[in-house]
């Protein structure tokens, strides 16, 4: 992970990254092992889903969030439930909106403006406002102070709800961008900068070695497969907690990183088939490999994008780069229960977050989770560039009400994720059984704005994407 400035005034992203546990197993098991699985599921109450998100489902990713904070599985009856409900609140845009194009303009100012209107009036927003009119990535940031305004320009497409009850483009697949969730990103900038935004599931260390002590009195039979041991591993480990920093742990933003985080551990565990070719689990890699008994690879997702591009004067900006990226490192597990890092490097963990990075653009398509997961990132990093670089402020553009700083709000607000039961998936390697856990998210959105390069070219953009003076629409099309 990469260091800055400003990253120095966050919390170390390593030291808040999930740990992982893996081990192999001879005739006797020696270690800690065991493996955690997580989704999210959303809910509001309705006078919150009244104003945001469209209609909110009761399960995401195939599970449920208890009144305790504890994940369950929905049933099947629960998700066509949930699919029934989203097809009948959200209907396929129609006049301008219905078009797919390479870039749609959207104007904070303007948008801020007929939002804090419906608000002050108690309307529900349209489906327009929530859903950004179609945006799916944000490529460009520009800056018109003769304006007072900032406008936020990417590709866009026609929603439609998809059978997996996500709200994505109807030609491509990738989810749009909430408003929900550019709200929250421009009200987390500080305190990312405090506390780092992230989110892992932490096994505690009293777990581990529970876990531990219940493995060392196991012997396993020639040829006796481990998978009998999962109750009882599942009992010692416990409860793995979960952990948010940055943003509220009871807003949308959070339930993406979160769910995003659940849906990286299945694939890796293979508890799940990844849903593209190219990227088989972490346990089929390790097949027939050897590791040190002690050494646990993880897994966390942090941003990957490129330098940010500006003009001379610096308000038009371009941003530009696949926003995810997947990373590997190495832990060791300590007698009590507790880790540290592993200087020595996993390879074929290594490899595993090579593969998902290259497949992850196809990913963001197949499973929604991943693309919800990058439109956070690349409002992070929008977020963070209006403040680090004063664009505000250069334009004279108040966003205050979105920010928070005046009026009321109500955003959706979902149950907190507290804890999740860890799961237990095997496979035989070169010296027996094999047992993993991985996982994690981290959005350093200050280290991505610290990277600049000048674009003079820019300039033209800038010029060909201003809004018309007259024009009252929040968005349009350029």
């Amino acid at each position: 992970m990469g260091s800055s400035a400003n990253s120095a005034r966050l919390a170390n992203p390593a030291a808040r990254l999930t740990p992982n546990v893996w081990d192999r197993l001879r005739g006797r098991l020696t270690a800690a092992t065991g493996a955690i699985a997580l989704s999210i599921g959303l809910s509001a109450p309705p006078q919150a889903s009244a104003q945001f998100g469209g209609g909110f489902q009761q399960a995401v990713g195939g599970v449920m969030v208890d009144a305790q904070g504890v994940l369950r599985s929905a049933t099947l009856d629960q998700r066509k439930a949930d699919l029934n409900m989203l097809r009948e609140r959200v209907p396929q845009p129609q006049g301008d909106a219905a078009q797919a194009v390479p870039l749609r303009m959207i104007s904070l100012a303007k948008l801020q403006s007929a939002v804090e209107q419906l608000a002050n009036e108690g309307k529900p927003l349209s489906d327009e406002m929530r859903y950004l009119a179609g945006l799916q990535r944000i490529q460009y940031v520009f800056v018109y102070p003769e304006q007072n305004d900032i406008v936020l320009a990417g590709p866009a497409e026609p929603w439609v709800v998809r059978e997996d009850a996500s709200v994505v483009g109807a030609r491509n697949g990738r989810p749009v961008i909430l408003l929900d969730d550019l709200i929250v990103a421009l009200r987390s900038v500080e305190p990312a900068r405090n506390e780092g935004l992230s989110c892992s599931i932490e096994p505690s260390p009293e777990g581990r070695k529970q876990l531990q002590n219940l493995l060392k009195r196991v012997n396993l039979r020639p040829g006796q497969n481990p998978t009998s041991l999962e109750p009882a591993m599942r009992e010692a480990f416990g409860p793995q907690l979960i952990k948010l920093t940055g943003v509220p742990a009871t807003s949308h933003y959070a339930r993406t990183i979160v769910a995003a985080d659940y849906q990286m551990k299945r694939i890796g565990m293979g508890l799940e088939e990844a849903p593209v070719n190219g990227l088989p689990s972490y346990l089929v890699l390790a097949r027939n490999q050897r590791h040190s008994s002690q050494s646990n690879p993880r897994w966390w997702m942090a941003c990957n994008y490129d330098a940010l591009s500006h003009n001379e004067d610096k308000l038009a900006w371009r941003i530009s780069g696949q926003g995810v990226k997947t990373l590997a490192e190495s832990d060791l597990v300590l007698a009590d229960g507790r880790t540290e890092r592993d200087q020595k490097s996993d390879k074929v963990a290594a490899k595993w977050a090579e593969m998902m990075t290259e497949r992850f653009d196809d990913l963001a398509s197949a499973q929604s989770v991943f693309g919800q997961l990058r439109n956070c990132f690349d409002l992070s990093v929008v977020a963070t560039l209006i403040v680090q670089e004063q664009l505000a402020e250069r334009a004279s553009c108040n966003l205050s009400f979105l920010m928070g700083q005046s009026g009321q709000i109500d955003l959706a607000e979902f149950p907190t994720p507290r804890s999740v039961d860890p799961q237990c998936s095997f496979i035989r390697g070169a010296s027996g059984w094999m047992v993993t856990a991985s996982g994690g998210v981290d959005v350093n959105a200050f280290e991505v704005v610290e990277s600049q390069q000048l674009d003079p070219s820019l300039a033209q953009t800038h010029t060909q994407a201003k809004p018309a003076a007259d024009n009252g629409n929040w968005w349009w099309n350029g």
